[in-house]
Parts: C-alpha cells; structure tokens; sequence
C-alpha cells in the first residue's frame, strides 16, 4: 500500500505538476524562455541516460541474466523508434510528409497521451523495485517532461489553441501516465516476474529519449560557449542519479 501512495504522488508530480510548471514557464519573455527550456533539456539528458545505466539496468540485471536484459533493452529500443516513426507517419498530410503545423496539434495530444503512459508505466514499475529508485526515476521524468510540454505548448498555440484550451489538451494527455501507472501496479501486484523485463524497456525508453531527441536537439547550438555548458549540465544530471544510486546502494 505504501508504495501505491508513493506511486500516485510521483505520477501527479511527474504528469501535472510538469504541465503546470511548463504553463507558468510560459509567462517568461520568449528569450529566458527558450534559455530555460534548454538548460532543462541538458539536465534531462543526463538524468535519463544515469537513471538507465545506473538504475534501471542494474536492477533488471540482478534478476535476469546479463544478455537476456540487454535483449530486452535493445528490443526496447527499437519498439520505441517505431512509435516515433508511426506518430511522425501520421502527422503526415501528403506523400511527401510534408508536416501541417495544423494536423500537428492533435497529433501532439495523441503523442503525448502515449508517451506519458509509457512514463507512467516506468514509475510504477520503479517504485515497485524499490522507493529510492522510483524517486529518482520520477526525478528523470519531471526533468524531460518539462522541456518536452513547453514545446507541445508552442506547437499547439501555433496550431491556433488559446493558451488555456493548449493548458487543458495537455493536462488530458498528462492523465494518461496517472491511469497507465495505477493499473500497472495493480496488474504487477499479481504478476511481478514481468518488473525485470519492464525496467528493462523503460530503460530503452529513457536512452531512446535522451539519445534520439534530446543530444540531437543540443548539437543544434554549436558555439564552444553554450558547448561547455550543456556538457556541464550533462554532467550535474548524470551526478544527481550517480549520488542518489550510490547512496542507496545501487552503484556497485
């Protein structure tokens, strides 16, 4: 019971409260914000790739054997490049996948919706394993979350939604993770030989995530300055996960 609760507190963090933190960020100046929002994408990016290798990982790997696990992984990320290509293929208006920014409003609803269900699996499952690695899991989720519902807030103002029906889409597609995560820690109450294999997958999520989307997004600014300091930040994210896994016990 006591890991539901913390299940249910971590999944409204990580699903509303990174929507209505993003929403407020939206009253910065355009500048800041675009600052803001990549600062949060660096630190996402290193949170995500130590919470895989330091955390999820480690931990399907003290059930299954170290190949079976990486199996899995490596599955993972395939699946999760065919949902990105399968979300891309249907923002697509003509043949030539020429992206409407019109079409792309519901898209980004229905993306999202998926994504945060998937989110909402990784914590349940997390906290299932043990409380510390759910909270810095949910720590990975709010860091990528943000960055990633600014740019859906953009995408949907320019798609024509006002700010409060962009505010309400969002919090609709955030839901998703609440109800994907509850039903996973019920379901895994019963089945919980299937935990290995879902940390498995979730790691694949966050390394597809941080290596797909985020780096990517990063090499866009090339001046040494801006470099450094994505490396740095890079480097305080990939800390944070080192320092909370260390402490607990899951860096060996």
């Amino acid at each position: 019971m006591k890991e539901l609760i913390y299940t249910i507190i971590a999944l409204l963090t990580a699903s509303v409260g990174s929507v209505m933190l993003s929403g407020s960020l939206l009253m910065l100046n355009h500048k800041w914000l675009e600052k803001l929002s990549g600062y949060l994408l660096c630190l996402a990016g290193g949170t995500l790739i130590g919470s895989a290798l330091m955390g999820l990982i480690p931990e399907s790997m003290e059930i299954l054997p170290v190949r079976e696990a990486l199996i899995w992984v490596l599955f993972g990320i395939l699946f999760f490049f065919l949902l990105e290509k399968f979300i891309l293929w249907r923002m697509c208006r003509d043949e030539n996948c020429e992206r409407q920014i019109h079409a792309a409003g519901p898209m980004i609803i229905i993306g999202d919706a998926v994504h945060n269900a998937i989110d909402g699996v990784v914590i349940a499952t997390s906290f299932m394993t043990s409380v510390e690695l759910g909270i810095f899991v949910t720590i990975s989720v709010v860091l990528h979350e943000i960055p990633q519902e600014l740019g859906d807030f953009g995408i949907l103002i320019k798609s024509g939604y006002s700010k409060k029906q962009a505010l309400l889409y969002n919090l609709l597609s955030a839901s998703s993770a609440i109800v994907a995560g509850v039903a996973t820690y019920f379901l895994l109450d019963f089945v919980r030989e299937i935990i290995p294999y879902a940390l498995a997958i979730a790691a694949a999520s966050f390394l597809y995530i941080a290596l797909a989307d985020l780096i990517p997004e990063m090499h866009k600014e090339t001046k040494a300055k801006e470099s450094i300091v994505q490396f740095l930040l890079i480097l305080v994210g990939v800390g944070v996960i080192f320092l909370s896994a260390a402490s607990h016990g899951h860096v060996h």
